[in-house]
């Protein structure tokens, strides 16, 4: 073969050469193959955001428990003072006050446990009956009425007010040492706020008052309120630092894609934004 001469398999490597530049040539112009490469990368990015959103999730490793320092002062404090407890969800204000009932129990006392929610309601007393025994713990709300004459009592804020009114009226005291105000927040409600106030404000002074919340920016000015209205002092025990256990916000999508809601520079996810704007011009088109 002289030099220069193209043997059969050079010819062949070119024309192989010259289809695949073709083909990158007619990707580049071809608008569908564009969107594929497009929606191919995008599908990729929605995983990984997704990965992101979910890593970590699931159940912790098993080790001892260790009371934080504030559910301890909390404790402490309870001994001689009404306690408003201020700590982020998740952070353990409930385990102060199933100590403090497991106390009482164990020394023949009552207590009282309300809540805003029924479903709540329903829950804690779920808790408290495994925690404590069925026999220990009875319900009121306006759907249940069971074991009432159990030394804890679960129940909403309203049905204990109610027994605060009907102990007035009969002239009766309430049967109870402790009471615990969950979302003791619910004071400042447009609606139902006036229960609480009423609540803290009937509640004999003999009867310690636990008052649990996460959202109280004035919580001082509260328990000043509280002592001026019940003649007892109350403590405020606050947890400092973030929420330990972090929030993680998503959409489902009717196509059961997961998105986050806010991407990681805490913007909001541009493709809820487009969904939530498509929607609001449908509304203003249906008008």
């Amino acid at each position: 073969m002289r030099p220069g001469d193209n043997s059969r398999g050079g010819r062949r490597s070119k024309r192989f050469a010259d289809k695949d530049n073709n083909r990158r040539r007619q990707a580049r112009e071809d608008p569908a193959q564009q969107s594929g490469a497009s929606d191919d990368n995008k599908a990729q990015a929605r995983l990984r955001e997704a990965r992101q959103l979910l890593a970590g999730i699931g159940t912790p490793p098993v080790q001892p428990f260790r009371p934080d320092r504030f559910q301890l002062d909390a404790l402490a404090a309870l001994e001689f003072e009404d306690v408003l407890v201020t700590a982020p969800t998740g952070s353990g204000k409930t385990w102060i006050a199933r100590e403090e009932i497991r106390r009482l129990l164990a020394a023949g006392r009552r207590a009282w446990y309300t809540t805003p929610l029924k479903a709540l309601t329903n829950s804690k007393y779920q808790e408290f009956s495994e925690e404590f025994g069925a026999a220990q713990v009875g319900i009121l709300t306006g759907d249940r009425k069971e074991n009432t004459d159990a030394p804890l009592i679960v129940g909403t804020t309203e049905i204990f007010r109610n027994q605060l009114f009907d102990s007035l009226r009969g002239g009766n005291d309430v049967d109870a040492d402790l009471v615990v105000l969950d979302e003791a927040h619910y004071l400042a409600d447009e609606d139902r706020g006036h229960v609480w106030e009423e609540a803290i404000i009937l509640t004999p002074p003999r009867i310690r008052l636990l008052l649990l919340s996460a959202t109280i920016g004035n919580a001082e000015q509260f328990a000043a309120w509280i002592e001026e209205v019940r003649g007892v002092r109350c403590g405020v025990i606050t947890r400092p630092g973030a929420r330990p256990v972090p929030l993680r916000a998503a959409m489902l999508l009717p196509d059961k894609r997961l998105l986050a809601l806010v991407n990681e520079h805490g913007k909001l996810n541009p493709e809820i934004a487009a969904l939530m704007g498509s929607q609001k011009e449908k509304g203003k088109r249906q008008r």
